[in-house]
């Protein structure tokens, strides 16, 4: 029923711009230009045709949200990128793949319990000190998950020994679906982090580099990067929790509506869709800190 609505989606748009005659518009050379900034090759016309299209409609997006953003409605602005040939329904199929909250009775998981501080610093960036890796690409493969995994675990393993070591989403995605992960269909953080207990560590991403697709498990023991003595769980909903786990553990394994043309498109500024939910969560992120910028409080 998606591919169905997919494809409706985007025979309509190719319909449109082919009877307003925009295919050999002014917008054809920054398509152009575009493709060519981005690497972008397409198998056929009819692909071409089609991918314009969706690419135009997200141009014509950004460029009315940019115009709000001007008036002061928005404090964030969009702008192109590798993903502006997606409709929004592509990104969410093959990109967002948060399977949603553990399904174990919540008695039966560790929850984060807050201390009484006189006062949390006004702002965070582990980043800056040195808990971070670098910026990851997972394709368009649903393996949001096993990103924020390694990254949180990435953090805590420098925290305890200095190192900042790359860990491996790509053995998560091959090794951990008997703990309930789907591959590059989708998964949870407190899965990955149970497996990565049980197995006695996680790969480097050197020895287990990461293809973007789901391959059979090639774990080796002595390739581990770090390992996992335990996990807690932050009370859903109480970001001063958070707050607090961020400030005095580090980096933090989320999950984050990102279901909106606003995530895909996402240039710069504080991201405030005013649609995002709460509760209705697709995609595993890392929180690296927080602050406050041009009055506006941030992750």
């Amino acid at each position: 029923r998606q591919n169905m609505l997919l494809k409706l989606y985007i025979g309509l748009l190719v319909c449109y711009v082919a009877t307003a005659g925009w295919i050999e518009s002014e917008f054809e050379d920054e398509f152009k230009e575009w493709k060519a900034l981005f690497r972008k090759e397409y198998a056929t016309a009819e692909e071409e045709v089609m991918r314009f299209a969706v690419w135009l409609n997200n141009l014509r997006h950004i460029n009315q949200h940019n115009l709000e953003t001007s008036l002061k409605q928005h404090s964030y602005t969009l702008a192109l990128n590798e993903y502006s040939d997606l409709s929004i329904h592509e990104v969410r199929a093959n990109m967002n793949g948060y399977l949603g909250l553990d399904k174990r009775p919540n008695n039966t998981r560790p929850i984060f319990r807050t201390s009484p501080l006189s006062q949390l610093p006004e702002s965070v960036d582990w980043r800056t000190k040195g808990y971070v890796t670098e910026v990851k690409n997972q394709g368009q493969c649903g393996s949001c998950w096993s990103f924020s995994t390694t990254g949180s675990l990435e953090g805590q393993h420098f925290k305890k020994s200095g190192n900042l070591v790359d860990l491996s989403e790509q053995n998560l995605i091959d090794c951990s679906t008997s703990y309930g992960n789907n591959g590059c269909d989708g998964g949870l953080m407190d899965y990955a982090f149970q497996y990565i207990k049980d197995n006695g560590g996680l790969d480097t991403e050197s020895a287990y580099p990461y293809q973007g697709e789901d391959d059979p498990c090639r774990f080796v023991k002595k390739d581990v990067g770090a390992t996992d003595k335990g996990f807690v769980d932050i009370e859903q909903g109480n970001e001063e929790a958070l707050q607090q786990a961020v400030a005095t553990m580090g980096p933090i394994s989320v999950a984050i509506d990102a279901s909106h043309f606003s995530f895909q498109l996402y240039h710069s500024g504080v991201y405030d869709e005013e649609s995002c939910s709460s509760t209705q969560l697709d995609h595993g992120v890392l929180v690296v800190g927080y602050g406050t910028y041009e009055g506006k409080d941030y992750w």
